[in-house]
């Protein structure tokens, strides 16, 4: 979550506001450097921090608060917790006192370290100083506990929390709900749940899928099924998390015909998942179901009037060919044009690749030769993989013209096609005369992977 100040302009910017500032006031020569702070340009700013500390912009020119602050938050947020934790005590050392924003930095920036220990002791530092926490502060802890599975001491902080008046926001429910679905505690997840409308916070979709998520993991389909109804009911709109986390929890127990089911009645529900929703299905069916109810699913896709997308098809043209049902997976192919597909290279690759796997090398050519006539131009793991099927089928000649069209294409050689050059030679040392015909490859033995290759 974000814990700055802003979106700030460029370190280049900032840099040079700072140069044409260099005799001006200290703010700035402050706000110079803490506009180079965000993400990924605090090098700039901790530089210009250093000059400000040096004296390079004058005696009135010194760092404070906000500049501490936002380099210290842009150092946390670049994972260099070290040099934040120094400044920190730089600051206390100056007499700058870290407010809750800075605090807040570095207890987020020590927490996403795993440092827990040193995150708790910054947090009663910061107690013991006067300064409130404030819901960002007990979040941020109560995240980390919950990862960490600590779930006595984040209930202990949102307890804490709740009575030094600091209200609970939605982040800090959900967050802690997550954590007692984690260690399956789902009777304190559901008592949090329902204690958030008591207290004036209405539960939104992250709440339930949430809940939902930790009854599915524990195999309570129907508590699972009862709280999306409950979701429905309170006109709370579902989304793809939801339903992914439904029909994954369903197959997972088993219970096939209510996924099925379900994927129809969401139809009724905005966003329609389109095939989404049929992705999961189908993942978890070639995964772990025979192959005629995956058929059967698929087949009866056009009766939900959801048409499944080409990533979709692809998975299941994979499945097949992997499956060695080569022909099925052919004829769904060569239906893709029927439905208004087009097959992308993803697509001719797993076809390819399937009928090199069943040694039907002529169909994988004529596949090859057909995308590049419609113009999707083979990369080099669809040349390897018909070149690597060649050579196993002694059909050497044929390796050789797709190496010439490779050069041809001026497509790099990787360590397979490597591999592939070495076994052509090994096969017949006459191809070596061949390859000289080639600048891209060598007529030497590679010491490596990758010598004698122009990479």
């Amino acid at each position: 979550m974000g814990l700055g100040f802003g979106t700030p302009p460029s370190a280049a910017a900032a840099a040079a506001a700072a140069a044409a500032a260099a005799s001006s006031s200290a703010v700035l020569a402050s706000s110079s450097s803490t506009r180079a702070a965000p993400k990924g340009n605090t090098g700039v700013a901790v530089g210009l921090h250093e000059e400000m500390v040096s004296g390079q912009f004058g005696a009135e020119c010194k760092p404070n608060v906000v500049s501490y602050g936002m380099i210290i938050d842009g150092l946390c947020k670049d994972g260099t917790i070290e040099k934040a934790k120094e400044l920190f005590w730089e600051m206390k050392g100056k007499r700058i006192f870290p407010d809750v924003f800075v605090y807040n930095s570095l207890i987020h920036g020590l927490c996403c370290k795993g440092k827990w220990e040193e995150a708790k002791s910054l947090f009663n530092d910061m107690v013991d100083q006067g300064i409130q926490p404030n819901v960002v502060t007990f979040n941020v802890l109560i995240d980390a506990l919950c990862n960490e599975g600590k779930m006595k001491e984040a209930n202990g902080l949102f307890e804490l929390m709740t009575q030094r008046g600091e209200d609970p926001d939605i982040f800090t429910y959900n967050t802690l709900m997550d954590g007692f679905c984690l260690v399956g505690r789902l009777v304190d997840a559901r008592k949090l749940f329902d204690s958030m409308t008591r207290k004036g916070q209405k539960p939104d979709v992250v709440s339930y899928n949430v809940l939902m998520n930790g009854y599915c993991k524990n195999w309570k389909m129907e508590a699972a099924m009862n709280c999306y109804r409950e979701m429905i009911h309170n006109k709370v709109m579902p989304t793809l998390v939801t339903f992914r986390i439904l029909i994954t929890g369903l197959f997972m127990a088993g219970k096939v015909e209510d996924a099925q089911k379900l994927l129809v009645e969401i139809q009724v529900h905005d966003p329609v998942p389109d095939s989404f929703a049929y992705k999961i299905i189908l993942e978890w069916l070639c995964k772990n179901d025979p192959f005629p109810k995956a058929m059967e699913l698929f087949n009866s896709l056009e009766d939900c009037k959801v048409e499944p997308s080409i990533t979709t098809y692809n998975g299941l043209i994979n499945w097949l060919c992997k499956a060695g049902k080569i022909e099925v997976s052919w004829q769904i192919f060569r239906r893709l044009s029927d439905r208004g597909l087009v097959p992308t290279l993803v697509t001719y690759s797993i076809m390819i690749h399937g009928f090199c796997r069943v040694k039907d090398l002529e169909k994988a050519n004529d596949l090859f030769l057909e995308m590049e006539e419609k113009g999707c131009a083979p990369n080099v793991v669809i040349y390897n993989a018909l070149m690597r099927g060649f050579c196993e089928n002694n059909e050497l000649q044929k390796v050789l013209e797709l190496l010439h069209k490779m050069v041809e294409r001026e497509l790099s050689p990787d360590d397979s096609t490597v591999s592939i050059v070495l076994d052509l030679l090994s096969k017949d040392e006459k191809y070596r005369e061949c390859l000289d015909l080639l600048p891209t490859f060598p007529t030497q033995e590679p010491r490596g992977c990758n010598d004698g290759f122009s990479l």
